[in-house]
């Protein structure tokens, strides 16, 4: 497994493509998030889809008729197939979660540090409930680690700033 430096790729994300389509206008700030977060995806992550076997595997995310789609494939493209998730749960926690992230980039150019910390630790906080949110409502498809879904759900956030 890559979570403990195995470089077997069993349980890998070894690709990941968004859906230019599906993704909304991005702030500079977002789009340095997402891609931030697809990096780190691809440096480490745990990613077991059920039934799938071993990989590793490609990810290809959109989000079609208000479904986020998770379609996985082997290295090489061979689909899997897909999981489709409701954004509904998603939609409270993402608005709040991007309100923090505005507070916080107002607050890294403007605010005194003591301030910035307050406001990161509540951001982190919403992050977390965000990808606890992700991985209850993947825990029968697909097995994430914390730092898989924290970065999944960074990339989710990506679909739904309008």
């Amino acid at each position: 497994m890559a979570a403990d430096g195995n470089s077997d790729n069993a349980y890998r994300i070894v690709k990941i493509e968004l859906d230019e389509r599906s993704l909304a206008p991005a702030t500079a700030d977002i789009e340095h998030e997402r891609k931030i977060a697809i990096y780190d995806l691809l440096e480490e992550n745990l990613f077991k889809p059920n039934g799938a076997g071993e990989g590793p595997f490609e990810l290809y995310l959109s989000n079609v008729e208000r479904r986020l789609v998770f379609d996985v494939r082997r290295e090489g493209g061979a689909a899997l197939g897909q999981v489709h998730l409701s954004m509904t749960p998603f939609r409270k926690i993402i608005k709040d979660y991007f309100m923090l992230c505005e507070s916080y980039y107002d607050a890294i150019r403007n605010a005194a540090p003591a301030q910035i910390e307050t406001i990161d630790m509540a951001r982190r906080a919403m992050h977390n409930e965000g990808s606890d949110i992700l991985r209850e409502r993947l825990k029968d498809k697909i097995e994430l680690d914390d730092n898989t879904a924290r970065r999944l759900f960074t990339l989710i956030c990506s679909f739904h700033m309008r």
